[in-house]
């Protein structure tokens, strides 16, 4: 056999064996196409699209860790305690934005979760609501849990947090709204009580200038108040105003038969604001039947200390005095780091 005859059969065999290997050869599929995270900028910043949806979703919240100091800090239900507890919070609130024909839909769910130690800890629904063209339904906090910037103001009475039904109108720097409200807290005697209230407030900005005026009516102990308040930028600070009034007991303000309160919240510097505070309270408490208000008054300091360590890194602390008419006057404070995100 010469060496042509020896390539020629060579290349033949070659052939045979490549067919065969073409005939049984294994395509890869194509990779399906990864869909990544995308940034809606629609609602401002922090919001993303859920893979697969036209919705936009934020997420957020804080880890606290707070130490509170006072008579019975940290007290038990039966009211034993020492001067002084430590608890820790952590919060989380998903936001939830998608357009249609009548503006953003809006979904709110706040979730939190309270350690006062390893065995004593509790996770509430802190808010969860549903919020279009200025309507919004479900469990949320009412403007009176709006206050002043420090800690010294008690402009609120009871718990501010109920399942509502609101509609707000706004319109640039202005707002309106109307809101019901199950009152099933505070002197209410729970599920069994289904008792109403109705609220309303306006408020808005005039330049450097912010106010808000809200009222309460309880329908169950038909009594009510109202509340007005305001901020204003002066000098290195902002002072604020506030004055409340009730007709009686009811769910949103009873502390006294009225107050007036006063702050200037000093910006000392990009990360430092200093805030001392006062407030007076005209017939404090119940009288003795415990039908009507007494007839004493109060007064009440104090000072509250904010402080940027970092970006998102807080540091607070806050002092406060109470001096009643005819009762113990009580000091009491917390201090407080707080990291959001």
């Amino acid at each position: 056999m010469n060496i042509k005859s020896l390539l020629l059969g060579s290349a033949a065999a070659l052939a045979v064996v490549s067919g065969a290997q073409a005939a049984d050869a294994i395509v890869a599929a194509e990779p399906e196409p990864v869909e990544y995270v995308r940034v809606c900028d629609a609602y401002g910043t922090g919001y993303f699209y859920i893979p697969g949806t036209e919705t936009c979703l934020k997420i957020e919240g804080y880890i606290r860790f707070q130490v509170d100091a006072g008579r019975n800090a940290g007290a038990d239900a039966d009211g034993n305690g020492s001067d002084w507890d430590a608890f820790t919070r952590g919060q989380v609130q998903f936001t939830a934005k998608s357009d249609t024909e009548y503006g953003p839909l809006t979904g709110v769910i706040v979730l939190q979760a309270n350690a006062d130690n390893q065995s004593v800890q509790e996770t509430i629904l802190d808010s969860a609501y549903i919020d279009i063209a200025g309507f919004r339904a479900g469990l949320f906090y009412s403007w009176w849990d709006d206050g002043l910037s420090g800690e010294t103001d008690v402009l609120a009475s009871h718990s501010t947090l109920h399942n509502s039904i609101r509609y707000q109108y706004e319109s640039g720097d202005f707002y309106a709204g109307v809101s019901v409200d199950e009152l099933e807290d505070a002197i209410h005697d729970g599920e069994f009580s289904n008792d109403v209230g109705i609220a309303a407030g306006i408020g808005g900005k005039a330049g450097a200038f912010s106010y808000q005026v809200i009222g309460g009516y309880d329908t169950d102990t038909e009594d009510g108040a109202i509340r007005a308040m305001g901020t204003v930028a002066i000098g290195p600070g902002t002072l604020g105003l506030a004055a409340a009034w009730a007709s009686g007991f009811n769910a949103y303000y009873d502390e006294s038969e009225w107050t007036v309160a006063a702050e200037y919240a000093i910006q000392a510097t990009d990360k430092l604001k200093i805030t001392p505070g006062v407030q007076y309270f005209g017939n404090y408490g119940t009288n003795a039947a415990g039908d009507d208000f007494s007839s004493d008054d109060a007064w009440k300091v104090g000072l509250t200390v904010d402080y940027q360590i970092v970006e998102n890194f807080y540091a607070k602390a806050s002092v406060q005095y109470v001096d009643p008419d005819g009762q113990d006057e009580e000091t009491t404070g917390y201090f407080r780091l707080q990291r959001a995100f």
